[in-house]
């Protein structure tokens, strides 16, 4: 992290749980229901995982270094292997959600996210967790949580037939290595189109040429 701003780190993490509080007041209650880019999930269910998120950010905050995250993190297991667990986490803390409207599960995940974001200054450089070796600070986990909201405001926007990408992308991407070193077994190769965020999106496991079913109903409307 030596090489990124804390100060634009915060602001750019700021920036994504705004953003994402912007494209969901353009949802009307029927778009919740619509596709989005993670294939298991409507806007409605994204809604609530962003929620959920929020409110595990500040669990591995209040017991780091030693949370379920860090003890996770501590085996040292492959990342297809993390990444099946903590999918089944996210599945579990779906399901016990309550059933509420998309605009309840945003307005909650930007309460959580907004504190946990003050939270940060204090206690930027202590150990939050480590994966073989690799050191993951408090400002680092900042970093990783600052990408996922970025690219879940691209699905989001996706989902609305749109686009979106963030005003820095060189910056989330940085972030997002610093704060992911599980991903990263040997150093990333890099953009490979000379567009950063076309790398983010692809690097997290996105399809640019991804297509909402409200961009296909509207292209079909002009025809």
């Amino acid at each position: 992290m030596s090489g990124l701003s804390r100060a634009g780190i915060l602001a750019a993490y700021r920036d994504g749980v705004t953003i994402i509080c912007e494209l969901a007041g353009q949802f009307t209650d029927a778009m919740w229901l619509a596709a989005t880019p993670c294939s298991e999930w409507r806007a409605v269910d994204l809604a609530g995982h962003l929620r959920c998120v929020a409110d595990d950010y500040h669990e591995y905050l209040d017991d780091a270094p030693s949370s379920r995250l860090a003890r996770l993190m501590a085996t040292g297991a492959p990342p297809d292997s993390l990444a099946r667990k903590l999918a089944r986490q996210n599945a579990a803390e779906l399901a016990a959600l309550p059933d509420v409207p998309g605009p309840e599960h945003v307005a909650a995940f930007a309460e959580s996210a907004r504190s946990y974001g003050r939270r940060l200054p204090r206690s930027w450089d202590l150990p939050h967790h480590a994966y073989r070796g690799a050191e993951v600070t408090v400002g680092a986990m900042a970093g990783a949580a600052c990408a996922e909201w970025h690219l879940h405001a691209w699905d989001l926007a996706r989902s609305l037939g749109k686009d979106y990408r963030p005003a820095d992308p060189e910056l989330v991407l940085s972030a997002w290595l610093a704060g992911t070193p599980q991903l990263w077994p040997v150093p990333a190769a890099g953009p490979q189109d000379d567009d950063t965020w076309h790398f983010l999106l692809a690097a997290s496991g996105r399809d640019r040429g991804w297509t909402s079913e409200l961009a296909a109903a509207s292209t079909t409307a002009m025809a």
